[in-house]
């Protein structure tokens, strides 16, 4: 797994994760539009943002969808998850596409990861698939209440 502070940006690389942070515009040629901004051509832009995903300096570059709002569900997961097993685990995990995000914490629950679904129940169908792919227990946490917070984070 790449560390993004060994990866290598320019301060192009920056600026386009900086801007692109805060929204990607919805119009024909939302890349030429957003390249046209940044003073690039469309094609280097969208070169950048492969390699940016390459190299691991972006793990995903698209939309976030409310899942609820469009009929589906959402939850955070943890799982408890020995660090030599770790890696094992977090490729199990990754494979589903309903996952989300998933990060380490230094903790007992060492692997927390959100699901988004097409539905509401398959939320706890796709919970039991990854304890049995994994043969590790997954404890849901759905949320009770909502905050948006907008966290950015500048380079």
């Amino acid at each position: 797994m790449n560390n993004v502070n060994s990866i290598e940006l320019d301060q192009t690389d920056r600026t386009i994760i900086n801007v692109l942070q805060g929204g990607f515009p919805i119009c024909a040629h939302p890349y030429a539009q957003v390249a046209k901004d940044l003073g690039l051509e469309e094609d280097d832009l969208i070169a950048r943002l492969q390699r940016l995903k390459e190299c691991g300096a972006l793990s995903r570059f698209g939309p976030m969808y409310h899942a609820e709002r469009l009929g589906g569900g959402l939850t955070l997961a943890a799982m408890k998850v020995a660090e030599d097993d770790f890696e094992r685990v977090n490729e199990i995990v990754n494979a589903f596409p309903e996952v989300a995000h998933n990060y380490a914490r230094d903790h007992e629950f060492s692997m927390w990861f959100v699901l988004a679904t097409e539905t509401p129940q398959r939320i706890q169908e796709t919970l039991a698939e990854i304890e049995t792919a994994t043969g590790i227990k997954v404890y849901d946490m759905p949320k009770s209440e909502e905050f948006f917070i907008g966290l950015r984070l500048e380079l």
